[in-house]
């Protein structure tokens, strides 16, 4: 960098600009003082070369340039565009090639950690839940946070250890990265903008990180305003979307007035028209519509219908309330739930519930009101086809591109942490017809009525799932194996390690034994982890989840079987194998038959308006398609017939 000469200050002052010391300016050997006009300087100035074109959408270039700006104390780098400023820059480093057009104010005042350390009072709107957000939070971590409040050495430790991160990055200069984008914006205060940014009619951004890449951009829209925040890779914000006091995850979508705030959302959640206010968004935290709230809870792989709501405040001693949805859970069109209440891992709530249900021990199970009655048909879940849709869908959708994945998720439907509720729900069903008589019209547990045919099928249904569970950990690691005798496939049956075995959690996306976890905390609280070492070990349960499943599963397999996997016999692994494929065909025939239902006379009500039945019918499959001919339906069909050729492949190998 050199200072500017005599004639460079003169050509400068004709083109209309001014400055409080011409010699706090410097700039780069290859400066072009044309490209600078109407601009004011004040402050230390660093400005590098005007060489390039910039193109704008609709086909127009621009030269990079300064003009109708004033800049206060800033570091400019080559190619940078920057024109129509209406008050000032103040206080930061931008980078190359970013353009700057028709924005209010771009500053940063005094000392700033750019929205990490900021405290979230998250699912708790009375307190004692606030997370210290940071640039790197991860669901996994952010779990511990939230639901381990008991440990407070533990607390303590990692949250001193994201304050010394927030102060480690606190500056009185802003950041403003390469290829950056801010066109027609309002104030942006104390906000670090990472490379590649998109920000475009945005209304104000203050106190907070957006930390886009090049390989990952965030856009930010139209009427957009965000306070106290960390916006994370990939995310899209626009159309006059509210973020108050957020962590936003990679790949999430905010559009069509959504209002955020006090909430923790992680990867690929998506919010529109509607209003979330203390939650832990979880992976996957979905609502569309209009009228729906989520408030005060937990989820994770929610779909959310239109009207959805919860009630926090039961207006005696504030709104001190909060709920638990496990992964997998929907609710429907106008649902309500009275906090608190938990429940199960992908079921399905419909209508209004004020009882304070408790069904954690009873995954893919239907809450549904009755005469303000909750009543729950346990496991029907897991036969619909919406179920197994969304399982598929989820990993599609995965919108993160950034190279650095914040979060860790596993998208199985089946995996022990469901399956050890399936084997609790069967045994609590068990247990309710030995305690209130096996022909009870209706049974009651935890606030809830369950009725005596959906008991039957409930515990029919939860045998299926855990039988295709085991035979698939089973069928798997056969496969894998090599063998030539009873005595080698024993070998190949024995787990890796012991490590698995018991009860499993799920870390908001990440499934991982308790025990692991436990492990992980205690290292935490002796202080000999990192931020970075923290999140190494998320991603080591994640990539050994497999070798844990197996370990848990066998152990299962060997209570089944009544002796230890050294001492398994061919006849028992082929009934294993044998009851797998029965399990497996069961349970998608009752996917195939639900499939049919949206097919039938009822579905093609309001088709072919005009017409007779059969301009209804040929309406309806010029739109819809025909059963045979649904791709959904000839997967199911698919799956069927690969299930079963991979069960016969299995039993010829154990022959």
């Amino acid at each position: 960098m050199r200072n500017l000469t005599a004639t460079e200050i003169q050509q400068l002052q004709q083109q209309g600009c001014t400055a409080t010391d011409w010699r706090t300016i410097t700039v780069s050997d290859d400066f072009d003082a044309q490209y600078v006009q109407d601009a004011h300087f004040s402050g230390k100035i660093r400005l590098g070369a005007f060489r390039k074109m910039i193109d704008l959408p609709g086909g127009l270039q621009i030269h990079s340039s300064i003009a109708h700006a004033r800049i206060h104390n800033c570091e400019i780098e080559d190619d940078v565009h920057i024109w129509n400023v209406h008050n000032y820059i103040a206080n930061y480093h931008i980078g190359q090639g970013t353009c700057i057009e028709n924005v209010n104010a771009i500053l940063v005042d005094g000392k700033t950690s750019f929205g990490n350390g900021v405290r979230v009072p998250v699912m708790n709107e009375g307190g004692g839940r606030e997370i210290p957000i940071f640039d790197h939070l991860s669901a996994h971590l952010a779990y511990i946070l939230t639901l381990y409040r008991h440990r407070t050495e533990l607390i303590n430790v990692v949250t001193k250890m994201i304050d010394d991160y927030a102060e480690s990055v606190s500056s009185t200069m802003g950041e403003i990265g390469e290829q950056v984008h801010i066109l027609n914006c309002g104030s942006i205060k104390n906000v670090r903008i990472g490379d590649y940014a998109q920000i475009a009619g945005t209304s104000r951004l203050k106190n907070g990180s957006v930390n886009s890449n090049a390989a990952a951009p965030v856009k930010l829209g139209s009427g957009v305003k965000c306070t106290d925040f960390i916006i994370s890779s990939g995310v899209e914000i626009a159309d006059s979307t509210l973020v108050d006091k957020c962590f936003v995850g990679q790949g999430c979508i905010f559009d069509k007035h959504y209002s955020a705030g006090e909430s923790l959302f992680f990867s690929n959640c998506q919010g529109m028209h509607g209003e979330a206010c203390a939650i832990f968004a979880g992976p996957y935290t979905v609502t569309h519509h209009k009228s729906t709230l989520l408030i005060a809870g937990m989820f994770s792989f929610l779909n959310a219908g239109s009207g959805s709501n919860q009630s926090n405040h039961m207006y005696k001693l504030g709104p001190i309330h909060q709920g638990v949805a496990e992964r997998g859970a929907k609710t429907t069109s106008d649902s309500y739930l009275l906090w608190p209440s938990k429940i199960g891992a992908f079921s399905l709530v419909m209508g209004r519930h004020t009882h304070h249900a408790d069904t954690g021990e009873m995954p893919f199970s239907y809450l549904i009101e009755n005469n303000s009655e909750t009543y729950v048909v346990p496991g029907a879940n897991l036969r619909t086809v919406g179920t197994i849709r969304d399982a598929q869908k989820w990993p599609k959708r995965d919108n993160r591109k950034d190279t650095n994945l914040l979060d860790c998720i596993n998208f199985n439907l089946l995996s022990p942490y469901t399956v050890q509720k399936m084997c609790q729900g069967r045994s609590l069903l068990e247990q309710l017809q030995a305690e209130q008589g096996e022909y009870t019209e209706e049974y009651t547990y935890g606030n809830c009525r369950i009725r005596n045919s959906s008991l039957y099928h409930g515990l029919d249904l939860y045998r299926i799932g855990i039988t295709k569970f085991l035979g698939n950990s089973l069928i798997s690691r056969i496969e894998k194996g090599q063998f030539t005798s009873i005595d080698e496939l024993r070998a190949v049956l024995k787990p890796d390690s012991e490590t698995g075995k018991g009860e499993w959690i799920d870390l908001a996306g990440l499934l991982a034994p308790k025990t692991v976890v436990s492990a992980l905390m205690d290292e935490i609280q002796q202080g000999r982890l990192t931020l970075n070492d923290i999140q190494e070990r998320f991603r080591q349960m994640h990539a050994n989840y497999y070798s844990y499943e197996w370990t848990w599963a066998l152990d299962k397999l060997e209570q089944q079987w009544g002796c230890q996997v050294d001492q398994v016999t061919i006849q028992q692994l082929r009934e294993t194998v044998e009851a797998w494929k029965e399990a497996v065909v069961s349970l998608d025939r009752m996917v195939y038959e639900d499939a049919k239902k949206e097919f039938d006379l009822n579905s093609q009500t309001g088709f072919g308006v005009d017409g007779d039945a059969s301009q209804r019918q040929a309406d309806f499959e010029s739109v819809r398609g025909s059963f045979d001919n649904n791709p959904f339906v000839q997967e199911v069909l698919a799956h069927i017939e690969r299930k079963t050729q991979l069960g016969d492949k299995i039993l010829r190998m154990l022959n």
